[in-house]
């Protein structure tokens, strides 16, 4: 199988497992990475308990797409923390790959894919004893109401809304998927370097001002870069300042 074909079948050695309802992909994983040896995605068409950072409701509009990738990688916590990365990445190849389309879309530090400027999907990482947990939800069909964005956060869209493509949950999964494979190959082969290469060609107002609000304080300045170990670097009047972890803001 040549490395083009192999973009779009689905990953050797990867499990598949499609539910009508759960109460969230990121919660059945962690209930399956109890007796699982083996990498695997787990999709549902509905969920009546997700949830999103820092344990934000997470709503799911029918046609949606809510999905976790379930893994047991054996890196420093660090490294693996850099799988938002290569999460992102595949995000916007399938993203592509629907609409034929690469100019509506780019990536917001640390973890949103943006539509038109708008959050289309977001990613989720979290860690268990052995295992990682990327969840992954995606607008296709339809953005849940602005009442339950916080304020000043990047409003959400819809695929089909800004591109008229609609795709299948499962449609979108088997895209994904490979996707996925792709750069994870890139990650555990060469390392973060070509990934992180790859997102900031990708990345949302790179160069231009954000602001940048930490547990404690907002910063602002200018996007800079994203260093090595994934952090943000911020220009700011008081000089340069990486910050490993924000909620970022237009």
């Amino acid at each position: 199988m040549s490395p083009a074909d192999a973009r779009h079948t689905w990953p050797a050695g990867v499990g598949r497992t499609v539910l009508a309802s759960v109460d969230s992909t990121m919660s059945e994983a962690a209930r399956v990475a109890a007796s699982s040896t083996f990498p695997q995605w787990i999709m549902a068409q509905t969920q009546t308990a997700a949830h999103g950072r820092r344990g934000r409701p997470w709503t799911m509009p029918e046609g949606n797409f809510a999905a976790t990738l379930l893994m047991f990688p054996l890196e420093r916590p660090e490294l693996v923390a850099l799988r938002s990365f290569v999460a992102s990445l595949a995000l916007y190849d399938a993203f592509v790959a629907v609409t034929g389309r690469s100019d509506p879309f780019s990536l917001k530090w640390p973890n949103d894919v943006l539509l038109n400027g708008g959050k289309v999907a977001g990613i989720l990482l979290e860690r268990g004893p052995s295992y990682l947990a990327i969840g992954i939800g995606i607008n296709l069909a339809e953005a849940p109401p602005l009442s339950m964005v916080e304020e000043g956060a990047t409003p959400p869209v819809s695929l089909a809304h800004e591109t008229g493509a609609l795709v299948a949950p499962e449609e979108f999964l088997d895209l994904l998927a490979p996707a996925y494979a792709h750069w994870e190959t890139q990650f555990t082969t060469y390392g973060f370097a070509p990934i992180r290469e790859a997102w900031l060609v990708r990345a949302a107002r790179l160069g231009s001002e954000i602001r940048a609000r930490t547990m404690r304080e907002t910063h602002h300045g200018t996007f800079e870069t994203v260093d090595a170990f994934g952090n943000l670097v911020l220009a700011t009047s008081k000089g340069k300042l990486t910050i490993p972890a924000a909620e970022v803001y237009f």
